[in-house]
């Protein structure tokens, strides 16, 4: 029995291996890969090869083991050669986020293969259970030239198939000799450590090519400097920071990254140093909110993948679904207009940008304008806090959605971006007589505009820690990055709340002789006057 049992393992072995290899390297899938569309296929050369298209030389990577990868890169938004290289400088100073990506859909890719090869593999075991042993034992006692011939054939076949799927260790000396070495292929340029290994296809290699590998190398070498040393920086800042108690929970808030991924493990260094154990994005995380910007979602993914707590809006930038649905795919808890239960009692209400048209606020109604967004939040802020359940902070891209709420006095702290610069934190009175406050964060990708990319800061960037106690909101501290290369840790801000008052009323009126006294103050954070 044991021999038997053995024997259709054995059979179903040399069945389903090969065929799991033909399928996976025969495979290809399209994703988004560093803002370009790409095709990726498995392969067992060892080398992760990127093929930039007939004007370009192709770029080949050792992997860590036999399987490489062929990845054919396709279209992009970029708009001139500058623009590209300077992408390009910008995710290979960060590569974690795409190299795990590529990762990812190559092991899909052989999995797939193993269940389809285990699948293909079941044909022999199950076809000598049909014949039968009589039968078998026949056909090996009475052997005929025919028969010897088909079994040769298929012999033949398989042995070319597999011939075919995998390349020999010594491929054709022509082939091999096209590939060099970066720094010996261009001996003027002073290759960067991390890319010795790198190697470029020489024979398409011409003068205008090598100006564009000297371009990008350049901003590679200055993105690198000049965002690791302020990584360096952000780790020496602990002692001018307010160190939590033990009952005290920080957040980290950032906003308008804009694609500048190199600033996310400096984000993620001032979380550290702060003891911060929550993510608050305040949205605009893309230019565009276009499938090619996956990387800059992917990269906040991957510098604080082990915050299990991690809250989000979509900004007026990101336009379209993708941006919110990607982020959802992460684990990001994304504010859709309920309240959400975050830990020790914090409360948090949020909503994405209407104007990003993508899931606004209220998923069901893409068209809600911004001045309905801004009375549905403070409505229902409002009911929840008559219910005992006061909204700890309200988190949106612009507080202008947030004016009515603290008009009313329903929530402590409204959190923000969009104006790339900080205001606040402000308190405000609310009609009601509770004091709220109102925070708008700076750009964290330090953008101009909707544009951050570069080898530096475009403008000063920052973050800030938001301090909570008994899941109030009681304290917070800017953290702002200079183009200059510098930081300044502004002085802990404490927040003076008043106690809930349990009333009987209803509700409180939503227009009274104090209402909207604070926005007329600025004019420009009203959003009944047309927002930007």
């Amino acid at each position: 029995m044991l021999r038997r049992v053995a024997l259709l393992l054995v059979a179903w072995l040399v069945v389903a291996a090969p065929s799991g290899i033909v399928v996976a390297l025969n495979s290809s899938e399209q994703t988004v890969l560093a803002g370009h569309e790409v095709t990726v296929r498995p392969t067992l050369d060892g080398w992760a090869t990127f093929d930039l298209g007939p004007y370009l030389p192709e770029f080949r990577h050792p992997s860590t083991g036999r399987v490489g990868a062929a990845i054919d890169v396709g279209k992009t938004t970029a708009g001139d050669y500058d623009v590209l290289l300077e992408r390009y400088a910008v995710i290979a100073a960060r590569p974690d986020s795409q190299i795990h990506k590529l990762r990812e859909v190559v092991t899909g890719m052989l999995l797939r293969g193993a269940f389809a090869g285990a699948l293909i593999g079941l044909v022999a075991p199950l076809g000598i259970l049909l014949v039968g042993r009589r039968r078998w034992d026949e056909l090996a006692t009475r052997t005929t030239i025919r028969r010897a011939v088909i079994l040769g054939l298929v012999v033949a076949i398989t042995s070319y198939g597999l011939y075919r799927v995998f390349p020999s260790e010594e491929g054709p000396q022509v082939a091999e000799e096209r590939w060099r070495p970066l720094e010996d292929a261009l001996p003027d340029l002073t290759i960067p450590e991390e890319a010795e290994l790198l190697q470029i296809d020489s024979s398409l290699l011409t003068r205008g090519s090598e100006q564009l590998v000297e371009s990008l190398v350049g901003s590679y070498r200055a993105s690198l400097v000049f965002y690791e040393d302020l990584e360096q920086l952000a780790s020496t800042i602990g002692p001018q920071l307010h160190q939590p108690a033990e009952d005290e929970t920080v957040a980290l808030l950032v906003a308008d990254r804009h694609d500048n991924i190199n600033m996310d493990p400096v984000a993620r260094e001032v979380a550290e140093q702060g003891g911060a154990t929550i993510l608050l994005d305040a949205g605009d995380d893309t230019s565009t909110g276009s499938s090619w910007e996956a990387f800059s979602l992917e990269s906040l993914d991957e510098a604080f993948d082990d915050f299990e707590h991690r809250y989000g809006v979509a900004g007026n930038h990101d336009h379209g679904d993708f941006v919110v649905r990607t982020l959802q795919d992460f684990g990001f808890t994304m504010l859709v207009g309920e309240p959400v239960e975050g830990p020790a009692g914090i409360r948090f209400l949020g909503a994405s940008d209407p104007r990003s048209s993508g899931l606004g606020s209220w998923v069901d109604e893409k068209e809600i304008s911004f001045a309905e967004q801004t009375t549905r939040i403070a409505d229902l802020a409002c009911s929840e806090d008559e219910a005992g359940r006061r909204v700890a902070t309200l988190l949106v891209h612009d507080v202008g959605s947030a004016a009515e709420a603290l008009d009313r006095g329903c929530v402590d702290l409204a959190l923000g971006g969009h104006r790339h610069e900080q205001i606040g934190p402000e308190a405000h009175e609310g009609a009601n007589g509770q004091v709220g406050y109102l925070y708008i964060n700076g750009t964290t990708g330090g953008a101009a505009y909707a544009i951050a990319l570069g080898s530096k800061l475009r403008r000063n960037a920052q973050v800030t820690l938001v301090t909570y106690r008994d899941g109030r909101p009681v304290g917070l501290q800017a953290v702002t990055f200079r183009t200059v290369k510098d930081i300044v840790v502004a002085p802990y801000v404490e927040l003076e709340l008043r106690e809930p008052e349990v009333r009987e009323t209803a509700r409180p009126p939503r227009t009274s002789e104090g209402a909207g006294r604070v926005w007329r103050r600025r004019g420009d954070l009203n959003p009944r006057q047309g927002l930007t």
